[in-house]
């Protein structure tokens, strides 16, 4: 598990804890024992089932924990998830901000597939975008994934998209080339990336080399199908469409022949997957 991810957790429960929780605390006796079943209450995908698993065991690592359906599961409702046994008082203290992470994740993941299985018959692939909840990046890249999807850049720093504002400061061709042939030059490894608002400009960056790919903003089918076209047979650069993508117009734009379709909404819109915890009490041991 990624450093991130423990301090991500600790966060989670330092926020949720804070100087202990009174109500486990006074209206649970100390020596009571219990067994618990994490389970889907709607159909949907997994994600977070691991890092539901580390905060149950990082608030007691005593606590028995058993994972029944993984990451990237495709579930019913009524599906269980995972299972835990031991001290109630702990499992009451991290069942939320268990279920935080796993409904969250789970959200992504979910949305995430239905946008996926409506291109199904085309190549075009699902990305995400930047548009992540502060801290949660690596999480929420990984839910979509887990829902079949693809990630995008996961940061400024791997991936160069120059995008309208970047361009109103170095809009001529030639400065453009120049400019794609220093980073290349200092950072071969890193993709590039160009935006085009309209067809002319996607011709215009049909005619500079190194360009990894033109992300087509805001297109309309018509002119995103003549952008494919005037790429001819060649396999650069891929073509990005973006803005304004829903369920309802994902297959369209897919069959226009782009290669990735960006929808943000995957992490910024996703509602939570439903899932709960349903306690089981059993009686002390001797």
């Amino acid at each position: 598990m990624h450093e991130i991810t423990r301090q991500l957790i600790q966060l989670a429960l330092q926020e949720d804890i804070g100087s202990g929780d009174v109500t486990a605390d006074f209206f649970v006796p100390a020596e009571r024992q219990a067994s618990a079943v994490i389970a889907a209450r709607k159909s949907g995908v997994l994600s977070g089932v691991t890092i539901a698993a580390e905060v149950f065991r990082s608030v007691n690592p005593e606590l028995r924990v058993e994972i029944l359906a993984r990451d990237g599961t495709a579930v019913d409702a009524g599906c269980q998830v995972m299972r835990i046994a031991g001290q109630a008082r702990s499992i009451l203290t991290a069942e939320r901000t268990a279920l935080n992470f796993l409904q969250h994740l789970s959200g992504i993941a979910t949305m995430t597939s239905r946008y996926v299985e409506q291109i199904a018959h085309c190549p075009t692939r699902i990305l995400d975008t930047r548009k992540t909840t502060p801290g949660y990046r690596l999480l929420e890249k990984q839910a979509v994934r887990d829902g079949g999807g693809s990630n995008h850049r996961m940061g400024l720093y791997d991936r160069a998209m120059v995008k309208d504002n970047h361009l109103v400061a170095q809009h001529q061709l030639p400065a453009l080339q120049a400019a794609i042939d220093a980073l290349k030059k200092s950072k071969p490894e890193v993709k590039i990336e160009l935006e085009a608002d309209h067809l002319e400009q996607v011709l215009d960056f049909y005619t500079l080399s190194g360009v990894d790919y033109i992300l087509l903003d805001n297109m309309t089918l018509a002119t995103m199908r003549r952008a494919v076209e005037a790429r001819g047979n060649r396999s650069t650069p891929q073509l990005e469409a973006s803005g304004g993508v829903t369920l309802e117009t994902v297959a369209a734009i897919a069959e226009t022949g782009v290669d990735f379709i960006s929808v943000g909404a995957l992490t910024h819109s996703a509602p939570a997957l439903d899932l709960g915890l349903d306690f089981y009490p059993l009686e002390p041991t001797a």
